[in-house]
């Protein structure tokens, strides 16, 4: 089985004391096929595959000017408090998204095997008429509560946000727009491969690491090294390198995490996020009941078993078909101290509701409805915190949706990167 001679090459290298996918310090150049290696830090080396469309020279100055300064341009004043009891209630105030901007202009176009579930009367409590009543699972049912309850209780935390932010469509090739692909634990860029094909083939610029520790990217054999925070700063490194006037990211699992954070911390420069198979909007703790707790030794003992309950989750259908997906995909073939170290590191207590609902970028919510690993409760739940939100569901995917259909999911990140709002009927602008 080519699982367990992954695992066995694993453990090899493990006992010699060198990691299987660890690179030398290779200069930063790219190669004719748009791979390179970037050195994050000293001795910390990513692969990345980058490819940039040849375009004419001028064609980028006739697409970055759209018609009319205000067109697509959507206002928002919102209020975020949170309650001592874990409550949020997000209200708006005054010029908030108009629930029909949230409509895509384009759905009938969309492949019959997805879904869109609706989230009745806007996202996130959009509608005026019902700010807190979007706000289930908090740990209190006074969500719905009266004003006047409301009002006796103390704040901990109060947030205001007012923000206008335009949002184009990127039609065709635009030299200032780069697609971001950022995979999950366990991954490697090369799960994207149709994503990064087809999105290259149309003329986008397209950029997708490998984290440390993953597919041909350097694996510390410190734990350290697998943080959340070190690896955010990894992502970041590279978002700096390649980013551009407009940039979307696109996340799957894990990766999602590394989308929000850098969203979060650049909101002038992320257009558009894709979150596929993501979760919650929760802040990010190491599970303490949880077999990557386990000793490294007896991991690798139970890669076997590990290697197939993924497969029996992250897919839908576990044929042939899925098995050579994984190989291709270089997925769920990292060594168990890196895997270890990448469950353990999941720490991230800013990632919380509020930070999610601070989020000003429409965002794209793919979730396959197969999924064992994330509810679709929990994508339900993100789609109703976040300001600008769509939530699709494929019917005929599980955790590794954009492995399984492609063609279906490439169609809707298309979409949505094609997606403007309609602002003409008059949503604030004045």
């Amino acid at each position: 089985s080519i699982m367990l001679t992954s695992i066995a090459d694993g453990l090899l290298c493990c006992l010699m004391g060198k990691a299987t996918n660890a690179v030398g310090p290779l200069d930063s150049v790219e190669s004719p096929n748009g791979y390179s290696f970037m050195e994050v830090k000293p001795g910390r080396i990513l692969r990345i595959r980058h490819n940039t469309p040849n375009r004419p020279t001028s064609e980028g100055a006739e697409e970055t000017q759209p018609g009319g300064a205000e067109r697509g341009t959507v206002r928002c004043k919102r209020k975020i408090t949170v309650y001592r009891n874990g409550q949020l209630v997000i209200e708006n105030l005054g010029d908030a998204v108009r629930s029909e901007i949230l409509h895509c202009q384009n759905s009938s176009g969309e492949p019959n095997s997805t879904v869109e579930l609706e989230l009745s009367d806007g996202v996130g409590g959009q509608a005026p008429a019902q700010p807190p009543a979007t706000a289930p699972g908090c740990g209190s049912r006074d969500a719905a509560a009266g004003p006047g309850r409301r009002r006796k209780r103390k704040p901990k935390k109060v947030i205001n946000i007012d923000c206008k932010k335009q949002i184009t469509s990127c039609k065709g090739t635009h030299s200032d727009v780069v697609l971001f692909f950022i995979h999950g634990v366990g991954g490697s860029l090369d799960i994207w491969k149709e994503q990064l094909d087809f999105f290259s083939k149309l003329g986008y610029e397209v950029v997708a690491p490998d984290l440390a520790g993953h597919g041909c990217s350097s694996a510390p054999q410190i734990a350290a090294a697998y943080t959340f925070y070190a690896l955010a700063e990894d992502m970041r490194a590279v978002f700096k390198r390649y980013a551009k006037k407009r940039n979307i990211l696109i996340g799957h699992s894990y990766g999602v995490s590394f989308c929000t954070f850098l969203a979060h911390e650049y909101p002038d420069l992320v257009h558009k996020v894709i979150m596929i198979n993501g979760g919650g909007p929760t802040a990010l703790e190491p599970s303490l009941c949880s077999i990557f707790n386990m000793p490294t030794c007896v991991l690798h003992c139970l890669s076997p078993c590990l290697a197939w309950s993924f497969l029996k989750a992250g897919f839908a259908r576990q044929g042939a078909k899925e098995k050579q997906l994984l190989k291709e995909g270089n997925a769920f073939n990292v060594s168990s101290f890196v895997l270890r170290a990448m469950m353990s590191g999941q720490y991230w207590p800013e990632g919380d509701e509020v930070y999610h609902a601070e989020l000003a970028v429409p965002v794209l919510l793919v979730h396959g409805m197969h999924d064992k690993f994330v509810p679709v409760e929990e994508d339900q739940r993100m789609a109703e915190i976040l300001l600008i939100a769509f939530l699709k569901v494929i019917d005929e995917g599980s955790h590794m949706v954009m492995m399984e259909c492609p063609e279906t999911v490439n169609t809707l990140l298309h979409e949505f990167i094609l997606w403007e709002p309609e602002t003409s009927a008059g949503d604030g602008q004045g």
